[in-house]
Order: structure tokens, then sequence, then C-alpha cells
């Protein structure tokens, strides 16, 4: 599997930025995606996530009402719409496939991928 991130990049505190991820080497309607992020010094969390006919998105507590998840299965590709952007959403972005496991979701493949960095100045 080949995991393509972008969008990142510097924005200001309440700015917005759409980051995102190509996903080849596999058939990629046949997986629920999402997105998780790893800031400096922290280990990587679970953002977003989206199921394989777009139908259900689940976000984290910091997540809910500022950022939006989305794919399209004709591109091979899911996005991550953030808006209201806050200092502490500084982390590099990746896309996985998602599975919900002992009640929390977490990344289904082994490779992550480059990322995409977003850095928030306050």
């Amino acid at each position: 599997v080949q995991l393509q991130a972008s969008g990142g990049g510097l924005v200001q505190a309440g700015g917005s930025l759409r980051v995102s991820c190509v996903v080849s080497g596999r058939t990629f309607s046949n997986y629920n995606m999402g997105w998780f992020r790893q800031a400096p010094g922290k280990e990587r969390e679970f953002v977003a996530s989206i199921d394989w006919r777009a139908s259900s998105k689940s976000y984290t507590d910091s997540a809910k009402g500022r950022f939006t998840i989305s794919r399209d299965n004709m591109k091979n590709t899911v996005s991550l719409q953030m808006n209201n952007l806050k200092p502490e959403d500084t982390a590099v972005y990746y896309c996985n496939a998602v599975q919900f496991r002992d009640g929390h979701y977490e990344a289904k493949w082994d490779y992550w991928g480059q990322g995409t960095q977003v850095t928030v100045s306050s």
C-alpha cells in the first residue's frame, strides 16, 4: 500500500487547511478510512474516520464541529477539512485504513507514509 498525504502547511490560529491522502495498492472502496496525527513528543492519535460508503463519520472530541472528513472512491482519496485551527492541532497528519477495536479506532495497515505537516501559529 502507498499513502500519499498532502495539503499541510503553516496557518494562523483560526485559519483553515484541507489535507488529502491518495491511497494506492489497495482497493480503496473496500476500507473504512481515517486520519491520525502525531504531535512532537506525543503518541499518534486518532482524529476522524469515515466508512467505505461515506455514510458514517466519527471524530475525536477535539475535532468535532471543526473538522470534516470526506472521501472520493473514484479518486482513491480521503480528505480532512480543518477549520478554526488551534495551536494544539499542530502535528503531522497521516491517513490509514481504520478498524474499531476494544472501544477505539486504530490503524489497520502497518505502513503510514510520510504524512503531511500542519503547523498552527498563535
